[in-house]
């Protein structure tokens, strides 16, 4: 019986086991639901799939869709773990000395600026699809992490921290875009009550208090009033990890961390691609919508990280990566245009028109995938090329 035992566990639970351990299954997991998603989305008799997501769901004080507690109330607690990611390497880790910071961050800049030009040249004349700017600027950090580390040892350590550092910089910027181009009304009262909130978090921070039920108390009254103040409820994740003391976040970060790469964006992921392709969809890369994003993600992505680390190491402001040549930093380019998960989430914020959000995350799942592949390909390509001159 041992013997039958064995080869299955061998081939079932050690792989799945090996994934996890090298970060790989989150990435596989989120693929896995998008592509479940899309062929349930267009099933015979998928309405009520579709109904599911939109269906209304709360309290006397408070009505949600699904979707809506979905983006709104589960997508803050991703937010939440990303601020501690950029508060925790910005006081101790890769971004907390200038020398090492300067470069992923001029890096990221362009990399944010370049895709929306791209975005814009394609859809400035059309005030439809032009508050879609944003969705192609940003880097899904697991996944470009994970395709990078499909190379294994091939890769130089030093590409592996830039990547890191810029994908947390681009989310620093994503964060900042959402609030500042996509908040909707104001409400005073509101924002009274969450500056409250803040100031009680901060007092929290200043009195060394170390129980994290009191942050999270004050974090979900924080969350009601952003919400209901007009401004994304993503703020109140990123103005709780703020205020959460260093240690006291690096004990939470490594709790949430499976929490919302095993469920979280897995459902996420669920939700916001239950895309249905009835025939005429303006879903493929030759709309302008669809080639400002693809495009974006594909050129604008790999051509603004590498002439603004050109630029920069030309000008002698940051030395070149350890052991990387252009070649490389192209190939990283192009990895960091998956965008996948911010982007999408942008998409939901950028469009009303259902055709038009479903159209946007279907090239942003489109210019992923290129991107993932032609970074995959050309870096083994250079790698190969590299290792045979040596």
């Amino acid at each position: 019986m041992e013997n039958r035992v064995r080869p299955i566990h061998k081939l079932l639970i050690d792989p799945v086991r090996a994934l996890a351990t090298e970060g790989k299954l989150s990435g596989v997991l989120l693929i896995t639901v998008t592509i479940i998603s899309i062929i349930i989305s267009n099933l015979p008799g998928c309405g009520s799939y579709l109904s599911f997501w939109k269906s209304d769901v709360g309290f006397s004080f408070l009505h949600l869709s699904v979707s809506g507690w979905i983006n709104s109330g589960l997508m803050p607690v991703f937010f939440l773990l990303v601020g501690l990611e950029i508060k925790r390497e910005l006081m101790k880790g890769e971004l907390s000395r200038l020398n090492q910071a300067i470069l992923p961050v001029v890096a990221a800049a362009g990399g944010m600026a370049i895709p929306a030009i791209i975005f814009l040249l394609f859809n400035m004349n059309n005030p439809a699809t032009i508050h879609g700017w944003a969705i192609p600027t940003a880097t899904d950090i697991a996944f470009s992490l994970g395709v990078l580390s499909l190379l294994g040892k091939k890769i130089p350590f030093s590409m592996i921290i830039f990547l890191m550092a810029l994908a947390i910089i681009d989310d620093l910027g994503a964060i900042l875009i959402i609030i500042a181009f996509y908040s909707g009304e104001l409400h005073a009262v509101m924002l009274i009550c969450a500056a409250g909130s803040t100031g009680l978090l901060i007092l929290l921070n200043r009195l060394k208090v170390r129980y994290v039920a009191l942050y999270l108390v004050a974090g979900i009254l924080l969350w009601y009033f952003i919400l209901k103040s007009g401004i994304h409820p993503t703020m109140a994740g990123v103005l709780l990890a703020i205020t959460i003391p260093l240690s006291l976040g690096e004990v939470i970060e490594q709790k949430l961390t499976r929490a919302v790469s095993y469920f979280i964006l897995p459902v996420f992921a669920l939700a916001n691609t239950a895309i249905p392709l009835p025939f005429g969809i303006p879903g493929n890369p030759f709309s302008a919508l669809s080639a400002g994003i693809v495009l974006g993600l594909f050129l604008g992505k790999p051509f603004g990280i590498v002439l603004s680390s050109w630029i920069l190491v030309k000008a002698k402001l940051s030395p070149m990566l350890t052991g990387v040549n252009w070649k490389m930093m192209i190939g990283l380019g192009l990895v960091a245009g998956i965008g996948f998960t911010m982007s999408i989430f942008i998409t939901t914020l950028s469009f009303d028109q259902e055709m038009n959000a479903n159209a946007a995350k279907l090239a942003v799942i489109l210019g992923s995938v290129i991107s993932a592949l032609g970074g995959i390909i050309f870096l083994k390509l250079t790698l190969t090329r590299k290792i045979r001159k040596t």
